[in-house]
């Protein structure tokens, strides 16, 4: 106001007004005098103000009556000009406001004049608009007067005025409203006690209000009356007045001033009583109204709905409804059911098209549907009018696309009975012209023949309607085509936008008012702790509240919703449209899905579904899992049945690809268009941002996208992620160029998709797998019993899923792997299992290279879960995926190889479960595995796996597939056993310590622990199974195989075995080696004989090896001579041992039966196993070696670091090392005696086993044939060599019997002949007299024997008669080779070695025994001369025996087999009587000798006087050196027997007497033949035989009678000699005539005559009285 206030304003003013008043006065002068003296006092008037008050302008308005006065009179005149001057003048006044209330009255009234005048209509209107807006001093009647003018003004003729009266109208309305509106505020703050509202019957009194109020509800009052065509109160005066100016006004107020009427009750009381009944009425024709219904049949004319009644009253609803919904709920209800109505088919179409609009207006406003629900829709027996609203929406888009609209609107409003459905065909339809060839670009949706276009009615989100605003029109407006759709799809849109952002906003803010308070509740006070406790409590009420609302809501909406909108989707033909419908549908389904609502979710997601996939595409999840109410299709809405209409086919969408359906049969191809795709994308939107809430509906939604990459022809690659790939089979996919730049979008998305799967909470995530693990199975059930390509999407994915949960695997780890592992990796297609490995592989190697929280290292049990499944791959039998498992193995162990840990057992589990059948490469990479842990990591593994490495390396020991991997693992086996020696000290405490620990658990459970070879310390125990292991690989069906594990066991336990506890030798012993040497002997006494051909492939195999029991016989060697080393180098460990003893029988068992095999290799190995325990040293000699090393002194471990380990003081050093050696020297210890009993018990137990192998190997067999076995040489001369070293131990005990038994053997060994094929490397040639090994060792044998008795006791001695008895027997084999039982041998001799007796079928040839015989015999003579006059030799006639003996050979003489033997008989005759003949002659009264003596006779007799013709081809030095032998043998006779004939018995030396004789007798052949020559050669011996005869005749010097006796006997035996010569010559000489005696006879009588000369001669000498003289006389000379 300060412009009006201001000095220069107000001066202004008041130049005007006195300007104005001049002018007046003027004009009137002539006509009307009045007026101008009233104009004229005025001027003094104004003057007279202007000078005596300050204050002009109040003083003006006091004075205002009088100062208006001239205006008034002025316009009295209704004289044009003078009016408009005067009006003008007043509206001045007006504008500065100092008009008072009177004279306002009177202008007025002035006013009214004039229009009943007809008078200025415009400026009246003007005035009045002025006077009422500058200020409020016009009230009550005045007022009411004002407003009639207007409204009568706005029903004149003039059209202009009309108008201006309108907008008048409408703007004293308005100000009426804003007075009361201000008068509020001016009294806001006096608090008033509300008079409760009577329901007063005289309306006009409203005491209560204050006046602008009172003015406001007049006003507001009447207009309702006028409407409803009744008198009004107030507005008196009025004339006439129409209902749709009335409808705008009551709009238009209720529209500005809604606070009004929701303050005030006197208001709300006319809402509720004028306004809404009024509304009811007016709408009755529209209710009632059908078109097309026969108007005839009902009994007064129905009145025809008014379109602008009618639309009026639809934008006072909105308002009403928009505005005081709060006040008018039950009114409200009506007027909803109203519009729902309104959108009947049978309505007129633009009925239905603003009432569409009016629901468009309410869908914008989701609070405004939030509270219809509440207040409708949940409320017991009250109309669910939200839902109503919905599927009306619904049923009314479906009824467009069903009855095609009419052609020309208009007239359906002139003819009421037209019949829209039936007349007008669709065809007709001028807009469906251009469609049939679907060439149009136009957005629309076409459905079953029906095209709809869309047009751009409105931004979204605004309700702008069209029809509603057209307040000029009278007549019904002609809708265009697809107005009223367009309008309803954007309902569907604005109401599922609206209700969405509304609900997620609410929810979004509870879950954050939630939050804070939970967290301040635990950082505060008690007390505000309880008031935070109880306002979360409010909360959760509110939001229990909240929550019911929203799902209400939901539930009533959902069906409708999708009805239409799937419909519109089915029907869509652009782009953005179909964009904007599955924006709907993605919005509900995830809204659905954030409230749990799990039907309308899945029901929302199937309809997406379903519009990916081409229409009829049997996808079973589809039609069986979605909810039941979606089964059949439709379901009834609220008694209205909605269709659930199917996608039709016959859709014009452009085809953009071509592929497969995935079935078990595909039947063709089927198509994608461009619409399909665009759902798919909506789809893995859906996934992608809303996977949270999808719940069991993944199921659907994946489903479906394996259905669409499958006809997309998305292959899995690696990671999971789908790549573009070729169909593998069928009629390939066909793509254009659209979708292949789509394709890699879609595979981004996707994996996207199940990126995004690491922000789902774990339940969502869990049913995600689920649903991929229902899928997989699905897609396995298609792929059985065919090799078509399966669909591995489903695998591909959980692969994905499980890549990108890393972080918390193990929530998702047991459904994901279990259902790989079970179903996946054994399902036979190859290419389903291939893909299942994989995709288990790659989690369990991702799992065990993530970056967990906390590291796996500190999560053990997270490590073995991620590991466990690797392990479970084992039981699966497909080579391919065990492959992969082991690919796996090996990938780990490259790279996570040190940090596994306690996944170790499962690790080597994986190594060790390959079988082996299972094929070569996988037996190779599981190999390659092994090779890789044993070479690196080892030391990284607890010790705790070492056992099973140990177990593993044995388990590829026994495969057989490949020969080289069995070797292979022989050696890591070897290298283990090395890094056990090397760690030994480490392993063995962390052992230790883990023995403790696991005992300890046992004992809280109260089992026994059980481990294998308990009680043994667990450090011994890993060595005992690396120990076992090796031991069953020694039974391996494979020679090399046993080769190299007896080697590597032997040489592990001779390399390391001083690590064990000296107890654990025990299981050594027992439980390793001899069971070992069990089963190997088991094995090769049964083992095939049959001969095998060649080796695997073309190796060739010796003939030496090319049995399996020549094999197994190696095996058998290597093993005795293993077990007997471990014997004779730990004997000082084993012996301490309580049962050494029963331990040494077992192994004398074992050397017994391999030495008895029938196999000469083995029986040979036996006995150098025998021999090798048989060296050892007994440990009481042997203080190098204490019964454990002992600790190593302080100096030692300074040299050489700690190498002692605990415990047991175990030197943790070789045994060759220095520690040991420096550690046995500086021991202060004595060294351990054993019993000396127990000793010798073990010697003994050692005899009489090799009493036994002998007596069993030498023992003839009763029948021969080719296969029979006889013991070899080699076998034999072992045999024989080990008596010696083995009778040192036994010597003190060595009886009789043990000699015989001896003998026995030695006989039995000797006599044994060998093969033909053998012979030329054992026998020396015929003329060597060399012995073979064998006989070397028997008389080695006794040799040791008879040492031993020499220097042994006087009881010992008795033996020397048994030795020289055994001797002699070996002497006569000189000339009578022994048998070998039965069996043929030949003779040496007879064997001479020509090439067809080498190769003759083994012929047995008895050994060359000569050379054998004449060592013997010198051996007998030595023993001889040693012991001849020994008790035992003397008592046992062992002279006789010798004598006896040799007899044989000297007889045969030039007969015997070798010439040697005969010499060497008759020398060693004559050695052993040189020495004998005395011991006889000493012992000749005991008559010991008797029996000698006849033998020797006899023995002299065969050897001088031999039937055995000399050889031809004996020269003539030989004859004479044999002859010269024949006269040693006298010349023995005369020095050693005839001069002690006195203790000879007679008969003996009459014997010797008749041989000299005979011997001295030249015998003379008859014949001139080589017998001259030979008898001439044995002149020699005659003559001295015949020396000695003579010599004996003539002992002179007779001491005894005896010796008389001698001489007589040797007298009488010379003279009848030269008796018989004599006679002889003279007999010979007489018949011989001229010829001369042979020259020989001649020497002989000339030597006998020389002879018997001598004798003559000594006779002389002795006396007379000798009586040999007659004899002598009687010789023939001396005639």
């Amino acid at each position: 106001m300060s412009s009006t206030n201001s000095p220069e304003a107000v001066k202004k003013l008041l130049e005007n007004m006195q300007s104005d008043l001049r002018a007046l006065s003027l004009e009137c002068k002539k006509k009307f005098p009045p007026v101008k003296e009233a104009a004229e006092s005025g001027i003094i008037k104004v003057k007279t103000i202007a000078a005596r008050n300050t204050e002009i302008l109040a003083a003006l308005k006091e004075n205002s009556s009088e100062v208006v006065q001239p205006f008034l009179m002025g316009c009295g005149t209704k004289e044009p000009k003078i009016t408009q001057l005067c009006l003008a003048a007043i509206q001045r006044l007006m504008s500065h406001e100092v008009v008072s209330e009177t004279a306002a009255g009177n202008i007025i009234n002035m006013l009214w004049q004039l229009m009943e005048n007809s008078l200025e209509e415009l400026k009246l209107l003007q005035t009045v608009l002025v006077l009422l807006t500058t200020n409020t001093v016009v009230h009550d009647e005045a007022l009411s007067k004002a407003i009639v003018l207007c409204f009568r003004l706005h029903f004149t003729k003039d059209n202009i005025t009309n108008n201006t009266a309108a907008a008048t109208v409408r703007q004293v309305v308005t100000v009426v409203f804003e007075r009361m509106v201000a008068e509020d505020e001016q009294h806001r703050d006096i608090i008033e006690q509300p008079a409760l509202v009577q329901a007063n019957s005289n309306r006009r009194s409203v005491s209560t209000l204050k006046p602008c109020a009172k003015d406001a509800y007049m006003l507001f009052q009447d207009l309702c009356q006028l409407v409803n065509a009744d008198a009004p109160y107030w507005l008196v005066g009025m004339t006439e007045m129409t209902r749709t100016f009335g409808l705008e006004l009551l709009e238009s107020v209720l529209n500005d001033f809604p606070q009004v009427f929701l303050q005030h009750q006197e208001f709300s009381f006319l809402l509720k009583e004028r306004v809404c009944p009024l509304v009811i009425k007016l709408f009755s024709p529209n209710i009632k109204f059908r078109q097309g219904s026969n108007t005839s049949s009902s009994p007064a004319p129905v009145e025809k709905p008014y379109f602008p009644i009618c639309m009026r009253l639809l934008r006072v609803v909105s308002v009403l409804i928009k505005q005081f919904y709060s006040l008018l709920v039950t009114e409200c209800e009506i007027f909803l059911s109203l519009l729902v109505k309104f959108l009947d088919a049978d309505k007129p179409q633009w009925l239905r098209a603003v009432a569409v609009e009016s629901i468009h207006r309410l869908c914008v406003q989701p609070q405004l549907l939030r509270s219809f629900c509440q207040s409708y829709d949940m409320k017991q027996h009250s109309t669910k009018v939200f839902r109503d609203i919905v599927n009306a929406l619904g049923s009314f888009i479906q009824s467009l696309f069903l009855v095609p609209p009419t052609g020309n609107p208009a007239t359906a409003n002139q003819a009421g009975n037209n019949n829209a459905g039936g007349t007008v065909s669709a065809p007709a339809n001028p807009g469906m012209l251009g469609i049939g060839g679907g060439v149009t670009l136009l957005p629309a949706f076409e459905y079953r023949g029906t095209w709809i276009p869309i047009l751009t009615i409105t931004v979204q989100g605004s309700a702008k309607a069209t029809y509603l605003e057209m307040l000029d029109k009278v007549e019904p407006p002609t809708i265009p085509e697809g107005y009223a759709m367009s309008v309803a799809f954007h309902c569907l849109l604005d109401l599922v936008r609206g209700i969405t952002s509304m609900i997620e906003g609410e929810l979004g803010e509870t879950e954050t008012e939630c939050q804070p308070t939970s967290e301040a509740a635990s950082s505060t006070t008690q007390s505000s702790e309880q008031q935070e406790l109880q306002s979360t409590a409010d909360e959760m009420d509110k939001e229990i509240v909240n929550k019911a609302v929203w799902e209400e809501m939901v539930n009533a909406c959902w069906c409708g919703l999708l009805a239409a909108l799937s419909l519109l989707l089915d029907a869509s033909t652009d782009e953005a449209a179909t964009e904007n419908i599955l924006k709907a549908e993605l919005t509900m389904a995830a809204l659905c899905g954030r409230l749990g609502l799990v039907t309308s979710r899945d029901a929302f997601i199937t309809a997406i579904c379903k519009g990916s996939l081409p229409p009829h595409y049997a996808l079973t999840v589809l039609n069986t899992t979605t909810a039941a109410t979606l089964s059949n299709k439709s379901y009834s809405i609220q008694g209205q049945s909605v269709m659930m209409i199917s996608p039709s086919s016959e859709s014009h969408q452009q085809v953009v690809a071509v592929g497969q359906p995935l079935a078990v049969q595909p039947q063709g191809t089927v198509m994608l268009t461009s619409k399909n795709i665009q759902c798919m994308r909506t789809l893995l939107n859906l996934a992608h941002c809303h996977g949270a809430v999808l719940g069991t509906s993944w199921q659907l939604v994946l489903a479906t996208l394996q259905h669409l990459v499958w006809i997309l022809g998305l292959k899995p690659s690696s990671g999971g992620a789908l790549k573009p790939g070729r169909a593998v089979e069928g009629p390939s996919t066909v793509l254009t160029t659209a979708v292949m730049t789509d394709l890699p979008v879609i595979s981004n998305i996707l994996s996207r998709l199940f990126e995004s799967s690491q922000y789902l909470d774990d339940v969502s995530l869990h049913h995600l797998i689920n649903a991929l693990c229902s899928l997989s199975l699905e897609a396995m059930d298609m792929a059985y019993g065919n090799n078509k390509e399966p669909s591995l999407f489903a695998v591909a994915k959980l692969l994905e899923t499980g890549l990108v949960n890393m972080h918390r695997i193990e929530i998702l780890w047991r459904p994901l792997t279990g259902h790989l592992l079970e179903k996946v990796c054994q399902h036979p297609n190859s290419r389903m299992r291939e893909w299942g490995a994989e995709a288990l592989t790659s989690l369990i190697k991702a799992g065990l290279t993530f970056n967990h929280d906390p590291p796996l290292s500190q999560n053990q049990r997270l490590q073995l879960l991620l590991l466990n499944p690797l392990k479970e791959m084992s039981s699966i039998n497909h080579p391919d995926i065990r492959l992969k498992q082991l690919e796996c193995v090996l990938q780990i162990l490259q790279s996570q190889g040190d940090s596994l840990g306690p996944g170790w057992p499962l690790v080597l589990g994986v190594m060790g479960a390959i079988r082996n059948d299972q094929g070569e490469s996988l037996i190779r990479t599981a190999f390659q595995c092994l090779q890789l842990v044993v070479t690196d990591f080892l030391p990284t593994m607890p010790c705790s796996c070492l056992q099973i490495v140990v177990d593993v390396a044995g388990s590829f020991g026994l495969h057989n597939q490949e020969l080289n991997i069995s070797l292979t693992s022989i050696g890591l086996l070897w290298n283990i056993s090395d890094y056990f020696f090397q760690r030994g000290e480490i392993i063995e405490k962390e052992l230790n310590k883990e023995e403790a620990a696991q005992q300890k658990q046992a004992e809280e459970k109260g089992v026994v622990l059980n481990r294998p070879f308990h009680p043994a310390p667990p450090f011994d125990c890993l060595w005992l199974c690396l120990y076992a292991k090796l031991g069953e690989l020694c039974v391996d069906p494979r020679p090399a195989v046993r080769k190299s594990a007896g080697q590597t066991l032997f040489s592990t336990i001779g390399a390391h075995g001083t690590l064990l506890q000296h107890s654990t030798w025990h299981t050594v012993i027992w439980k390793v080696l001899f069971h070992l040497l069990d089963r190997v002997r088991e094995s090769s006494t049964t083992a095939d004989k049959e001969k095998i051909e060649s080796g695997g492939g073309n190796i060739l195999i010796h003939h030496s090896r090319d049995t399996a029991e020549k094999q197994w016989a190696e095996t058998w060697v290597l093993t005795l001579a293993g077990v007997a080393r471990i014997f004779n180098t730990r004997r000082y460990l084993l012996q301490p041992l309580g049962d050494f003893s029963r331990a040494w029988d077992v192994l004398l068992d074992h050397i017994q039966s391999a030495a008895l095999s029938k196999n000469n290799e083995v029986s040979l190995a036996a006995l150098k196993s025998f021999q090798e325990i048989l060296q050892i040293v007994s440990p009481v000699r042997d203080s190098d070696k204490p019964e454990t090393p002992p600790a190593v002194n302080v100096p030692v471990s300074v040299l050489l670091g700690s190498i002692s380990g605990p415990g047991l003081s175990r030197p943790f050093v070789r045994t060759d090392s220095i520690g040991e050696r420096l550690g046995r020297y500086s021991s202060s210890e004595p060294p351990i005696v054993t019993d000396e009993l127990e000793d010798l018990n073990l010697w003994w137990a050692a005899w009489n086993t090799w009493y036994r192998i002998g007596s069993e190997s030498t023992k003839p067999p009763i029948t021969f044939d080719k296969l029979t076995f006889i013991p070899s040489q080699p076998f034999l001369t072992a045999l024989i060599q080990i008596f010696p070293a083995l009778y040192q131990h036994i010597k003190t005990g060595f009886s009789m019997d043990d000699l015989q038994k001896l003998g026995v053997i030695l006989h039995s060994a000797v006599s044994v002949p060998i093969s033909s094929d053998a012979s030329p490397f054992i026998l020396p040639s015929y003329t060597e007299a060399v012995l073979t090994s064998l006989q070397e060792a028997v008389l080695t044998a006794l040799d040791v024997l008879q040492k031993a008795i020499c220097i042994g006791s006087e009881n010992m001695q008795i033996m020397y008669p048994a030795i020289f008895d055994q001797l002699l027997a070996f002497v006569e084999f000189s000339c009578k080779p022994p048998q070998y039982g039965q069996l043929e041998t030949k003779h040496i001799a007879n064997a001479k070695y020509n090439q067809i007796q080498l190769f003759a079928p083994a012929e047995w040839v008895a050994l060359n025994y000569v050379p054998f015989a004449e060592r013997s015999l010198e051996v007998v003579v030595d023993l001889y001369q040693k012991t001849a006059c020994h008790k035992a030799v003397v008592n046992e006639k062992v002279l006789q025996n010798i004598i006896k003996t040799l007899r044989f050979p000297l007889s045969l003489k030039y007969s015997c087999p070798s010439e040697s033997t005969w010499k060497l008989a008759v020398s060693s005759l004559l050695k052993v009587l040189s020495i004998g003949l005395p011991v006889a002659r000493q012992h000749a009264s005991s008559g010991k000798f008797d029996s000698m003596w006849p033998e020797l006779a006899n023995t002299f007799e065969d050897f001088l006087f031999t039937k055995s013709i000399p050889p031809d081809n004996l020269s003539i030095q030989e004859f004479q050196r044999n002859e010269c032998i024949d006269v040693e043998v006298v010349q023995l006779i005369s020095t050693e027997i005839l001069p002690y004939a006195n203790f000879i018995p007679k008969e003996f030396v009459g014997q010797i007497m008749t041989m000299l004789n005979k011997g001295s007798i030249h015998s003379q052949s008859s014949s001139f033949t080589e017998a001259e020559i030979d008898i001439r050669l044995r002149e020699e011996f005659s003559k001295m035989c015949f020396e000695t005869l003579l010599q004996f005749s003539f002992s002179n010097k007779v001491t005894t009678p005896q010796e008389g006796y001698i001489s007589r006997m040797a007298l009488s035996v010379l003279l009848k000699r030269s008796q018989d010569v004599l006679h002889r010559y003279i007999e010979d000489e007489r018949l011989s005539g001229k010829c001369p005696l042979p020259r020989q006879q001649v020497t002989e009588i000339i030597f006998v005559l020389k002879a018997v000369s001598t004798l003559i001669d000594s006779l002389k000498k002795t006396q007379p009285e000798n009586g040999n003289l007659p004899k002598l006389m009687k010789i023939p000379g001396h005639k």
